[in-house]
């Protein structure tokens, strides 16, 4: 009885080659050198040269995208990536070790906190967020609530202020510490990369939607701001009549909670800057 046979065929080809092209002429005035000289010798006479930002893995990226289009494959669908370089992009530690660096970096933005005060604990604002867990399939623990909390300017306006880290970050089927932590698991076993790869995609992708809710209170904080500077020249004109408003201590508070939602929303926006979620997308 013979041994089954593994096959194997090539379902798609991808390339990429940096756009800065250097040619033999252009390289005669950096070295002495001469476009013949090098043809003879070697045959070149042009190099693509990778620019800012450009790197081994940057570059993969591009052409594996190119290879699944022309293969009409999905990242999910793939189980195993090989990669043969001799010009990785960092020859120390591994890739796994670096999203775990990651890792850390996101526990550090969801443990925000501004005057005493964690942001993304919900109502428990005196009780740090996340804090690692061995335990946990995500590698953290949410120790907050789902409460939200509210800024109340003068008698008439009332404004959320935060999202609970339970909806931002650990949110159902977008859970950014467990989707990195299953890449990490992906990355060390080297088996389902494509379909974590994904997952954190979907992460960073629904963290970036939930800025809005962040942007659209900071709309209204402005708005407000504007209207109770005019009801603070009015105030001053009808001193006799406005008794019991206390206009100035209002827009002080209003001028507080519009500077913690502007950090909340520079916290969030981190998310999205580190070299991972740049790679990724």
């Amino acid at each position: 009885m013979s041994a089954e046979r593994l096959r194997s065929t090539v379902r798609g080809v991808g390339a990429c080659l940096p756009p800065r092209v250097i040619a033999n002429a252009e390289m005669a005035t950096i070295v002495d050198t001469t476009d013949e000289w090098i043809v003879q010798r070697t045959g070149i006479r042009q190099r693509h040269v990778a620019g800012d930002g450009e790197t081994t893995s940057t570059l993969a990226t591009r052409a594996a995208e190119a290879a699944l289009a022309n293969a009409g494959l999905k990242p999910a669908d793939i189980d195993l990536i090989v990669v043969a370089t001799s010009s990785p992009d960092y020859t120390f530690p591994a890739v796994a070790t670096q999203v775990q660096g990651i890792q850390s970096q996101l526990l550090s933005l969801a443990n925000l906190s501004y005057q005493g005060n964690y942001v993304f604990a919900g109502t428990a604002t005196q009780t740090v967020p996340y804090v690692l867990d061995s335990n946990s399939p995500s590698g953290v623990t949410y120790q907050g609530n789902s409460g939200v909390n509210n800024v109340t300017l003068g008698s008439q306006f009332s404004l959320q202020t935060n999202l609970p880290g339970s909806q931002l970050f650990s949110a159902s089927g977008n859970d950014v510490f467990q989707s990195i932590q299953n890449l990490i698991t992906s990355l060390q076993s080297g088996n389902g990369i494509g379909a974590a790869v994904t997952e954190v995609g979907n992460a960073s992708n629904y963290i970036d939607a939930q800025k809005v809710f962040y942007g659209n209170a900071l709309n209204q904080l402005t708005a407000q701001q504007t209207y109770l500077a005019g009801e603070t020249t009015q105030l001053a004109q009808q001193e006799n009549t406005v008794g019991a408003a206390d206009l100035p201590n209002v827009i002080s508070n209003l001028t507080t909670a519009q500077t913690s939602l502007q950090a909340t929303l520079e916290a969030i926006g981190q998310t999205a800057n580190t070299n991972l979620f740049q790679y990724l997308k």
